[in-house]
């Protein structure tokens, strides 16, 4: 019989961190990289800047240490509105990228091998859950059928498509298989939770108000969190930002060591805290080679 001791979830840690906008979110990543660890990043939203000048500022011989992909659909300004140039790639790449990490860019080949063999040396930073959102719509629209009656596609197929394959995604970056650290960094949603339309007046009534991950619709965003042991949240008091580790009236957070975490810890130095309460620190040693040729 196994021991609850050596259950796989002390070998990794996967985190998801939520936050509004402007929250200090990427740009504290800084710290994971000072602690030695080897950042691979799914570039979704392109707004690494503030990771690569604090790099530079705090450790600037371990930037080497961050690799990146920059994944946005390319669009255009029509009379209708903004299109994408050419059929929606931006999803299928990244997804590709989570079986291995392998692409060319203008300075060659790149190929760091399959994300799921990393180690504990290795985080995989998808930046932001919210734009891997917005690429899943994109892909899962042209794929919906145009009724023959309407001339258009439905909006709620549409939206099942992809949710679905986020959900998916979710459930392949936290699985057991999956043997590398991850962090899922998304923006807060609020929704309103448990209400119910007045009979006489048609509005609705009686409702809580959640804060849950930016998702594809209310019903994806509330199942987010159920697929990470680990959910901070970053907070802006008072001009102070903080990394939250206990829940708050509107947000539900978890940790696998509450009794051993700190409530809260500044975001310049939180992330290499929340991940030094919960494992050893980085070996020094030689991780996974950038293959270019």
């Amino acid at each position: 019989m196994p021991s609850l001791a050596n259950h796989q979830s002390n070998d990794f840690t996967k985190l998801l961190l939520i936050g509004d906008a402007k929250s200090g979110k990427t740009g504290s990543l800084v710290s994971l990289v000072e602690a030695g660890y080897k950042l691979r990043i799914l570039d979704m939203d392109n707004l690494l800047d503030i990771l690569k000048y604090m790099i530079l500022e705090k450790c600037p011989d371990k930037i080497g240490n961050v690799e990146f992909r920059t994944l946005r659909d390319k669009r255009k300004a029509t009379q209708s509105g903004s299109e994408i140039i050419g059929q929606p790639k931006a999803f299928i790449e990244a997804i590709k990228m989570f079986d291995r990490w392998k692409y060319k860019d203008e300075n060659g080949d790149v190929d760091l091998g399959v994300p799921s063999e990393w180690g504990p040396d290795c985080i995989l930073v998808v930046d932001s859950l919210s734009r891997l959102c917005d690429a899943a719509w994109d892909w899962a629209e042209p794929l919906t059928p145009v009724s023959a009656k309407t001339g258009q596609s439905d909006a709620r197929q549409t939206y099942g498509t992809s949710q679905d394959v986020i959900e998916q995604t979710l459930a392949t970056l936290t699985s057991p298989s999956f043997c590398t650290n991850v962090i899922v960094i998304a923006h807060v949603q609020y929704m309103e939770i448990g209400a119910s339309e007045d009979p006489v007046t048609g509005k609705m009534i009686g409702g809580i108000l959640k804060g849950f991950p930016q998702g594809l619709g209310q019903k994806l965003s509330p199942k987010i969190p159920q697929y990470f042991p680990s959910v901070v949240l970053y907070t802006n008091e008072g001009g102070k930002r903080t990394l939250r580790t206990n829940s708050t009236p509107m947000i539900d957070l978890a940790n696998p060591k509450p009794f051993a975490m700190a409530k809260s810890y500044p975001i310049d130095t939180g992330l290499a805290s929340f991940f030094g309460v919960l494992r050893d620190p980085p070996k020094q040693k030689e991780g996974p080679k950038l293959v270019r040729r």
